[in-house]
């Protein structure tokens, strides 16, 4: 389910009140593929309650160019929802998701594995409110540049 920024302090609020932990990532997940539905899988596997935060189509342009996103946010949120591991999809325009994440304040927030403590820029402001920290392994071979690159060939 897509929700609004502006409606998020309410969801956690409901959320804390029924003890749910919530964990939250973060992405573009522009082509949907198995590499992502396993992650958000894992993901979920930490909590009770997945809020993906979805780099909105402004953001993601900002990241990757401007031949970026091929979906657009409305569809990739859609998508996303649809998964029976995600149970909340918010969007963010700025190039980092760490304004939501703090305010969110989630229980465990993952990251792919290509990070660590070390070299991920929120690292620090997610660890100061108390959450958890989870590096989760890609799949080989999976990915959205890889299957843009294939389709090019």
């Amino acid at each position: 389910m897509l929700v609004k920024q502006c409606e998020l302090d309410n969801l956690i609020s409901e959320l804390r009140k029924q003890n749910k932990t919530i964990v939250t990532t973060n992405g573009c997940f522009d082509i949907l593929h198995v590499g992502h539905v396993r992650y958000l899988e894992k993901t979920k596997s930490f909590g009770d309650v997945l809020i993906v935060a979805l780099n909105s189509d402004k953001s993601v342009k900002s990241i990757k160019g401007e031949s970026r996103p091929i979906n657009n946010e409305n569809d990739r949120a859609e998508v996303l929802s649809a998964l029976k591991s995600v149970d909340y999809v918010v969007l963010f325009d700025e190039d980092s998701p760490i304004n939501l994440l703090l305010q969110m304040k989630p229980d465990v927030y993952t990251k792919g594995a290509d990070y660590t403590v070390e070299t991920l820029p929120e690292a620090k402001e997610i660890l100061a409110s108390g959450a958890r920290i989870e590096f989760i392994s890609f799949v080989e071979g999976k990915s959205t540049t890889s299957i843009i690159e294939k389709m090019r060939k």
